[in-house]
């Protein structure tokens, strides 16, 4: 694959001709004007190296830095600084930059210095690989399998956020898997011998939401006669998991968010407050970022619970762990009602990955006690005799909708993550039928 940079330079006369010569000399850039746009685009799988003017309005180099380091702190970021920034620059290079040219540049020397940061980048990905397939599975990987750079690179995320004490959000669509990565947070924390409460937002009953989550003094409402913890009380030194957190009606969400500010609750009834040591783990299955525009999620909340961000894939977007996951399912589910575990054929293995699993993991996991139980038929589906041109096609075509599916029709992150250019991603759309509207909508917005 052509290496790959993010030019980040908000002069736009300088940022085209940098771009230029820098697609002379081989690379394939992406030529953006803000450090917002570039954190965008690189994820902890970002297989390229990113080049940053030093001073830019609203976010400069420096802060772009930071927050790369904070998806990935091995992401390689070069600055580019005029010669009174120097200093600062060399300060950058122990704070983690990769390295620094200065103002005015030869571009061969940035050639020079963009080729060994990608391979310095190739190296730590390919490293990540190898210890992800050895066979030395640890827990989280017994917990989330798979060797796609999708789940790969989700470990290495969850490793990460899981050692510090930071609030987390987990996103992604219903059955992938959301419980698992929060409770495997909680469980490599130093936080894993304390309580780990979980709270459905959506089936909170509205009347005692509040005395569910923050307790109640005796006398504080008819009924209640004696005083009762509330559920983040008692997980005091522990995690709390908010499940459905988009669910959550906004005068809560304002409650919420003075709890995680402050670190205190008050139980309804009395006005001391009480101090809470706990993490928050939040969960949903719809990005809150577009709630947040529509009105009914608190922007504020939004932020506070955006620390450490967890997206856990669908299955369409690692087709190639499908036949190994079933496989594991298949023993957990033969060992739990201890029944033999039945061979598996393998065309129907090779047929599992081309289908579509809008259940994701939990689908697959009830097709696998099925299996096991005897209620699933594991014939060979007819197709599979079909010519192999003709199965490599319905394979690309289902993997390139359920990428599209994944990005929420959004097709710009689609030809990045499939590593195929822009123009060969249309084309193959229409190739196999995909819809034309996203061709159109996508080249309106995203101009060449």
């Amino acid at each position: 694959m052509t290496p790959r940079v993010l030019l980040v330079e908000d002069d736009e006369q300088m940022r085209s001709s940098t771009a230029q010569a820098l697609e002379l000399a081989g690379f394939t850039v992406e030529a953006l004007a803000s450090g917002e746009e570039a954190l965008a685009l690189a994820g902890p799988g970002f297989a390229g190296a990113v080049v940053s003017d030093i001073r830019m309005p609203g976010m400069d180099g420096m802060t772009l830095l930071g927050r790369l380091h904070e998806v990935d702190p091995e992401i390689p970021v070069i600055l580019v600084t005029g010669h009174a920034e120097v200093p600062l620059a060399v300060e950058a290079i122990r704070g983690g930059a990769y390295d620094f040219i200065e103002k005015p540049f030869v571009v061969q020397e940035l050639a020079t210095v963009i080729r060994r940061a990608i391979e310095h980048r190739g190296l730590v990905l390919e490293n990540r690989r190898l210890r992800a397939v050895a066979g030395k599975r640890d827990d989280v990987e017994a917990r989330l399998p798979g060797r796609t750079q999708v789940m790969v690179d989700l470990r290495y995320r969850l490793r990460a956020i899981g050692a510090s004490d930071a609030d987390a959000l987990v996103i992604g669509p219903t059955g992938a898997g959301k419980e698992v990565v929060a409770r495997a947070l909680h469980d490599i924390s130093a936080r894993a011998g304390r309580p780990f409460i979980a709270i459905n937002c959506a089936a909170l009953p509205e009347a005692l939401i509040e005395s569910e989550l923050f307790g109640h003094e005796a006398g504080a409402f008819p009924g209640a006669l004696r005083p009762r913890y509330g559920k983040f009380e008692h997980a005091r030194g522990g995690t709390v998991l908010l499940d459905e957190i988009a669910s959550m009606p906004l005068e809560l969400q304002a409650k919420l968010l003075r709890v995680l500010q402050e670190r205190t609750i008050t139980r309804l009834g009395s006005n001391d407050p009480v101090p809470l040591d706990v993490r928050f783990i939040a969960i949903s299955k719809v990005d809150l970022e577009d709630l947040v525009a529509g009105g009914s999620f608190r922007e504020d909340l939004f932020w506070r619970l955006n620390v450490g961000v967890l997206h856990v894939p669908p299955l369409s977007a690692r087709r190639e762990d499908v036949p190994l996951l079933f496989l594991q399912l298949v023993r957990e589910a033969a060992a739990r009602h201890n029944i033999a575990e039945r061979e598996t054929p393998a065309a129907f293995l090779s047929g599992l990955a081309a289908r579509e699993w809008p259940g994701n993991v939990r689908e697959l996991r009830n097709l696998a006690e099925r299996f096991v139980l005897g209620l699933e038929n594991a014939e060979p589906d007819p197709a599979q005799g079909a010519r192999l041109a003709d199965r490599v096609a319905e394979f690309e075509r289902s993997l390139i909708a359920g990428a599209i599916a994944a990005h929420g029709g959004k097709l710009r992150p689609v030809y990045e993550t499939l590593g195929i250019s822009r123009k060969t991603l249309y084309e193959k759309m229409q190739k196999y039928g995909l819809d034309r509207r996203l061709i159109l909508d996508a080249a309106e917005e995203d101009p060449a």
